[in-house]
């Protein structure tokens, strides 16, 4: 943060000329304003993810949202196959297990008897079907 302000002797002018305290984490580079910025969206990412395991969403709700959407049950959905349907389904499902719910790679490769890295590549396509076609968790 320090850098980012331009040095120590910037700092002293910034802290003299300003009443407020910049806010800073030693793990985000950038002014006070993006800190705070990214921040607050992480804070809204972690109180969205524990109030929808509060409306009782796990992978057994998800998997009747894909079920909604797909017709597909969850056996078919969590098993082998690289049917098209069921790969979207699979996706949609990892998508929605890690972004919304806050679950990890890990958790998800074990399920699936996957690597993460698989898992991280399904999770990445499941992003793009649900953009190009609208879908959400909630819905």
């Amino acid at each position: 943060m320090i850098r980012s302000l331009g040095g120590w002797t910037a700092l002293k002018k910034v802290r003299a000329s300003r009443r407020e305290r910049l806010k800073g984490d030693e793990r985000i580079l950038g002014d006070s304003d993006f800190v705070s910025t990214l921040l607050s969206k992480a804070d809204e990412r972690y109180t969205q993810h524990y109030e929808l395991k509060r409306l009782g969403y796990d992978l057994d709700k998800i998997a009747h949202r894909l079920r909604a959407i797909y017709g597909i049950d969850k056996r078919h959905v969590v098993s082998k196959g690289r049917q098209r349907p069921r790969v979207e389904a699979r996706s949609l499902l990892c998508y929605w297990a890690v972004r919304e719910l806050g679950m990890t790679l890990t958790e998800l490769a074990l399920l699936f008897v996957m690597s993460p890295s698989a898992i991280g590549y399904s999770v990445q396509r499941g992003e793009t079907i649900a953009e190009e076609n609208n879908y959400q968790l909630m819905g």
